[in-house]
């Protein structure tokens, strides 16, 4: 079988020993840690052995696989250096890796108004879009935390409320008129209860009360824009980014049920990473200009809700 045929497989292992573990290969391919772990096993079953073992320190190589590192990391940085050759080739393109519910329910609603504006740039966002995806280190990276990968821009610092559907308002203290939300529908991100990172109801609910049981109890999805859907249709009450929902909050289609002062910062940022070759690129720059314009007015837009009193 030609190796052509396993490349996002060796692209998801060589990730994956870069970066220590499948989440954080995961955040760097701009797919599911679920879909990394699939890539990999699909290799290993291939090639009948284990490839990866859990160590102090993060993933490392199997015996089977300690010989062909050096080869993996390098064949891979060669076609790093490919990429950014053909980068003038591929003007119109522009590549982005971004965290998922940043990309689905920030950047989505937005970015037909940049389409509008150059409608010869073609996007491919976390695999899909206008152009297929390619191997290589994206143009442009959005990720939610400290970078620790090298310089980086900051976009905004989230603030995380509790939003729910129109409907829904007229429950509360319904069980519990001192606790209101008490008995109601609570929906969360998986990623709210992996990662310490993003909080979710059991840490609003620690902050702010307004339950006493079950902070920890109902519907579980794996990604925002779904739960927001759930959200939409009065399913439930979602502790989420303000700036994330500000597309629907200003459409009508959540609010928030409580005033935006009690909101949790974020504890960490957005940040904006480009790569050198494509930086010189002028559609690149353009669009890199625009991201950081509409964070601002993300920023202005945040500060505004969080003074507008209790």
């Amino acid at each position: 079988m030609p190796v052509t045929t396993h490349l996002k497989s060796l692209q998801a292992l060589e990730m994956a020993l870069r970066r220590g573990s499948l989440k954080a290969a995961a955040e760097g391919l701009g797919i599911s840690p679920a879909a990394v772990g699939q890539r990999i096993r699909a290799l290993e079953d291939y090639l009948g052995t284990d490839l990866l073992v859990r160590g102090r320190s993060g993933l490392q190589p199997t015996a089977a696989l300690e010989q062909a590192v050096a080869d993996l990391r390098a064949g891979f940085a060669a076609l790093d250096r490919v990429t950014e050759t053909l980068d003038f080739q591929r003007i119109a393109e522009i590549h982005v890796v971004a965290d998922t519910d940043w990309a689905a329910l920030w950047l989505a609603p937005r970015l037909p108004a940049f389409r509008e504006r150059n409608p010869n740039v073609l996007f491919c966002i976390n695999g899909e879009g206008d152009v297929p995806l390619r191997l290589g280190a994206p143009d442009l990276r959005v990720e939610y935390g400290n970078a620790d990968s090298g310089p980086a821009e900051l976009l905004f610092t989230d603030l995380l409320v509790p939003v729910t559907g129109p409907d829904n308002l007229r429950r509360l203290g319904d069980w519990d008129r001192e606790s209101v939300l008490e008995g109601l529908p609570l929906l969360h991100l998986v990623a709210q209860q992996e990662d310490p990172l993003r909080p979710g109801w059991p840490d609003w609910i620690a902050a702010h009360g307004d339950r006493r049981e079950g902070a920890g109890r109902g519907v579980h999805y794996r990604q925002a824009a779904i739960a927001m859907e759930a959200v939409r249709q009065n399913v439930g009450f979602l502790v989420c980014g303000m700036a994330l929902a500000q597309h629907d909050l200003e459409a009508g289609r959540v609010v928030m049920p409580f005033a935006p002062a009690r909101a949790i910062p974020a504890p960490c940022p957005y940040r904006m990473q480009i790569s050198a070759a494509a930086a010189r690129r002028p559609q690149l720059r353009a669009f890199a200009e625009w991201l950081g314009a509409e964070a601002r007015r993300t920023r202005d837009w945040l500060a505004a809700q969080a003074g507008a009193g209790t």
